[in-house]
This record gives structure tokens, sequence and C-alpha cells, in this order.
């Protein structure tokens, strides 16, 4: 997490070195950014929201994930997000938005399930087929909507390096899957803060990556939007 006043100075520390995203659209300010908007399933007894309080080293979460506004013709993502350790690991399939309900309860995975960027018709069945066999499994429910604006950049030299700044982060709790791009009572997670993610896939962080989170005084931590966002809107949640 990262006081949202150090925001500028950590934005252009970091701009030698990366390229914007090719993915996000440049706002009023110029900034490569997008609006991520997810729904976390979860179990009745909340499986997955325990297993991360209690620190356990593999677990998994499931989520569908959407992107800026709804449009007519708008495709999201079931997705398998597996943390084992420190390294994640996602399986992804894409659905049309306005058959995503149908998807759900029927599982016909040839009828509704598309083929994403970079994947075979297989490995879309495969990974919709993971998240499908621990959906049915519990059964998992729609347990938290988390919205926030994404800014995001790749690496220069590097393109498994990935920074985002994941600004004006909001949730609310039981949410239906209607209102994946609902904007309607969503509470703030952080007032004064913004989350900074690093990913890359080399065995150890670059070294001007260090530098920045040396200089800046950051600190690794384990933050997890869907736990954080179920937990600000747990006086409101009746389950």
């Amino acid at each position: 997490m990262v006081p949202n006043y150090l925001l500028n100075e950590l934005r252009s520390r970091v701009r030698s070195f990366v390229r914007e995203d090719l993915f996000a659209t440049c706002n009023g300010n110029g900034l490569p950014q997008y609006t991520v908007r997810s729904i976390y399933f979860d179990s009745p007894d909340l499986m997955c929201y325990h297993e991360k309080h209690e620190g356990l080293m593999q677990r998994r979460k499931l989520r569908v994930r959407g992107y800026n506004q709804r449009e007519r013709d708008e495709r999201v993502v079931l997705e398998v997000k597996r943390k084992i350790g420190n390294r994640i690991k996602k399986h992804r399939g894409l659905v049309a938005h306005e058959h995503l309900e149908n998807l759900l309860a029927t599982g016909d995975l040839e009828k509704y399930l598309e083929v994403g960027h970079s994947q075979t018709r297989q490995q879309a069945i495969d990974d919709a087929g993971r998240f499908f066999f621990h959906y049915k499994s519990r059964p998992f429910l729609p347990t938290t909507l988390v919205t926030y604006e994404r800014e995001a950049y790749h690496g220069k030299l590097n393109q498994g390096i990935r920074i985002t700044f994941d600004k004006n982060i909001r949730s609310r709790n039981f949410p239906r899957l209607d209102e994946l791009y609902s904007e309607y009572d969503l509470r703030h997670l952080f007032k004064s803060h913004f989350i900074l993610e690093v990913k890359y896939y080399e065995e150890r962080m670059p070294d001007w990556i260090k530098n920045i989170v040396h200089d800046f005084k950051l600190r690794n931590e384990a933050l997890s939007k869907y736990v954080i966002g179920f937990d600000v809107n747990k006086s409101y949640a009746h389950y």
C-alpha cells in the first residue's frame, strides 16, 4: 500500500523503465488507465476468506472479471486465481456478458465459451473447466464486488515486467451477477492509499525495481482486495 501523495513522484520514477499498457485507454489526464470490475465467489462458510486470514500457502479464488463500462457486446472473464507460495497462476475463460448467467447455470462450455487472446479452443475449455469444477464443488456464490481504476505499465526491455497502480478501490458485498458494472453503494477500501503491484516472471526482482522499493520505503504486503473489501462491508452484510 502506498500513500496517495507519493503517486506522482513514484510514477515519474518508474517512467524511464516502462511503457504504457497497450490495452489501457488514456483518460483525460493522458494516463494508461482502465476500470477493473470483479465479482469474487466464495462458499457459504467463506472458505476462501478464511484461507487468506489463516495464511495458507496454497489457495485459490474464483471470480468473474469485466472492464470499463458495460457495452452491448462486452466480454467478461471466468477466472481461477491460484496462489502457490509466492507464485500466482491464472486460468481464464471468456464469455459474452449477456450469456454469463446461462453459462453458470448450465455449464454448457461448448455453447457459450469463447476463445481468449493467445488461447486455443482446448485451452479455453480446460481453463473454464477448472472454474466449473470448483464452482460446483462447494457450491460457490457471488460474495463481493470489487471495482477500481488500474493504471498499467510494462517493462521497456522486459515485457514480462508489469507495474500497476490500483486506485479508488471500492466494494460491496453480495452482488447479483448482473451488477458487475454497477456503481451502486460501493464503499472505499482506503481513503488515502493505493495499491502498487509489481509482477515479474524471473527468479528475482529487477534491480531498478528494488531500488525504487528501497528509496520509497515500500513494504511487501500480501493484500487481498477481496478480503479487505468484504471486511469493509461486513457490518452491513447478512449471510
